[in-house]
C-alpha cells in the first residue's frame, strides 16, 4: 500500500498568480483621478450655464449667486420671441443653411483634392499640403475690409450665400489636410481592380474611396460643421437682417441696457444643442476617423 502511494507522481502546488507591481497601478489610478477631476472642472461651467439659464434675471444677476433660487422658463420664452422680441428661427435657418451648404461643398471639393494627393503620384505633394495650411496662417482680421468692400460694390452684403463662400474657402484647407491623412489608408489593390473593371473616377469616389474613409469624412464634416456654426466675425459685419446668423443673434442680448444673463445663457444653450446633436449622432464615426491612420 505505501509501494503504490510512493509510485504515484507527486503534484506540485499551484503557482500564485503574479501580482502587478505597486507603482503603476497606483499611477494608473492617480491618473484616473486627475482626468475625472479635469473632466468635472471642464463640465462646471456648462452646468453653471444651464442652471442659470433656468433663473429669472434679478436671481441671475445676484453676486455671490442664489444656487437654491426658484426655477423658470422665462429666459427661454423671451428667447423664442414669447416675450415680444425678436424670433430666432430666422437666424437659426439661416445658420443652418450657411452651415450645410458650406460643409457639403467643402467635401465634394475636398475629396478629389485629397484622393489626388494620397493615392496618384503628385510632385511634391507636401508643398502643395503646406500651401493648403498656409491660407489658414492669414488672421482672420486682416481680409475682413478687402471682403466687405467687394460685397459692398457687388450687393452681396447680407446675402446668406456669401457666407457659404466664405464658410467653404475657410474650411476648405483643413478638410484638404485631414481628408489626406484619412485616404492614404484607402487600399490601392481596390482602386486598380476598379479601374481594370472600367470605372471611371466619379465612381472610383463614390463607390471605392467614400465608403472605406467614411469615418474620416465624418469627422472632417463635422469639423467643418462645428466651425460654420460657430463662426461669428465674418457674420457680424457682412450681415445684417436678412442673413443674420445664430452667433449674430445671440449677441442681440447684450444691449446698452446691461447684460441679461439668463437670456444669454438660455440662447446659448439652445444654439449650441445642433452641434451637440450632430456630433452625439456622430460620436462613432468620429472616434474611427480620427483615430484613423495613427497605428501604421
Amino acid at each position: 500500500m505505501s509501494t503504490a502511494t510512493a509510485d504515484l507522481p507527486r503534484t506540485r502546488p499551484a503557482a500564485a498568480p503574479a501580482r502587478a507591481p505597486r507603482g503603476p497601478r497606483r499611477r494608473g489610478t492617480a491618473l484616473g483621478l486627475l482626468a475625472w477631476v479635469l473632466g468635472i472642472l471642464a463640465f462646471l461651467p456648462i452646468a453653471w450655464m444651464v442652471l442659470t439659464s433656468f433663473h429669472s434675471e434679478p436671481d441671475a444677476a445676484k453676486n455671490p449667486p442664489a444656487l437654491g433660487a426658484s426655477l423658470t422658463l422665462d429666459a427661454y420664452r423671451d428667447f423664442f420671441g414669447s416675450g415680444g422680441g425678436a424670433s430666432p428661427w430666422p437666424a437659426l435657418l439661416n445658420s443652418a443653411v450657411a452651415s450645410l451648404a458650406s460643409t457639403l461643398l467643402v467635401l465634394v471639393l475636398a475629396l478629389p483634392a485629397a484622393y489626388a494627393l494620397s493615392l496618384r503620384p503628385v510632385r511634391k505633394w507636401t508643398d502643395v499640403l503646406f500651401f493648403f495650411l498656409s491660407t489658414k496662417m492669414l488672421p482672420v482680421v486682416a481680409g475682413l475690409l478687402p471682403i466687405y468692400l467687394f460685397a459692398k460694390n457687388t450687393g452681396f452684403l447680407d446675402n446668406i450665400w456669401l457666407l457659404v463662400i466664405l464658410y467653404t474657402s475657410m474650411n476648405l484647407p483643413i478638410a484638404v489636410w485631414m481628408m489626406q491623412s484619412f485616404l492614404a489608408e484607402v487600399p490601392t489593390a481596390l482602386i486598380e481592380a476598379a479601374q481594370l473593371d472600367g470605372a471611371r473616377l466619379p465612381t472610383i469616389l463614390a463607390r471605392v474611396v467614400a465608403p472605406i474613409a467614411l469615418p474620416g469624412i465624418a469627422a472632417t464634416s463635422l469639423i467643418c460643421f462645428i466651425f460654420s456654426w460657430n463662426e461669428l466675425l465674418f457674420a457680424r459685419v457682412l450681415s445684417g437682417v436678412v442673413a443674420e446668423t445664430a452667433p449674430v443673434f445671440l449677441t442681440g442680448f447684450i444691449t446698452s441696457q446691461g447684460l441679461f444673463l439668463a437670456k444669454v445663457c438660455a440662447a446659448s444653450l439652445v444654439i449650441s444643442l445642433p452641434v451637440l446633436a450632430a456630433g452625439f449622432a456622430a460620436q462613432d464615426k468620429l472616434v474611427q476617423g480620427l483615430s484613423l491612420g495613427a497605428v501604421k
